[in-house]
């Protein structure tokens, strides 16, 4: 395993069951990073600001790509989106919006505020295998460690 394998992945999703698929998804696709899953927004924001319960740096890896829902109680995508870019600390974090929305108004707004990529969820399992498969050689090929 190298040094890129061992980088966070994060999800923001506060349905159970597409964090149940994507863990599930992340192993049938055969990737190794570590999938770390926080319920919402404010959880996401808490955690990369280390912010508690997230206030061990030690257990609170800074994630290589954050995976964020749009359609949560509370603060909502967007708004995680808007407040990540608006961190000198995070501007390069990669951030991917994983929706059920296939509204292009959400699209353009996600690439207004700063998204990497726009992903609609994929209607099977096999899909999303495949569509994580394909996220992680990406990125994997894409990635240039900081020097």
């Amino acid at each position: 395993m190298d040094d890129f394998d061992k980088q966070v992945f994060l999800l923001v999703d506060d349905s159970e069951s597409d964090v149940a698929l994507m863990r599930e998804a992340f192993v049938k696709a055969g990737v190794p990073n570590p999938l770390v899953v926080v319920p919402g927004g404010e959880e996401a924001i808490a955690y990369l600001k280390g912010e508690a319960p997230y206030d061990n740096p030690d257990a609170r890896p800074l994630p290589l790509v954050l995976l964020l829902d749009l359609n949560m109680p509370g603060k909502a995508g967007f708004e995680v989106l808007s407040w990540v870019r608006q961190q000198p600390t995070l501007k390069r974090l990669v951030i991917i919006i994983l929706t059920a929305s296939s509204r292009a108004v959400d699209a353009d707004t996600a690439y207004d505020l700063g998204a990497n990529f726009y992903l609609t969820k994929p209607g099977s399992f096999k899909e999303l295998v495949e569509m994580t498969h394909c996220l992680h050689r990406w990125l994997r090929l894409n990635h240039f460690p900081a020097s």
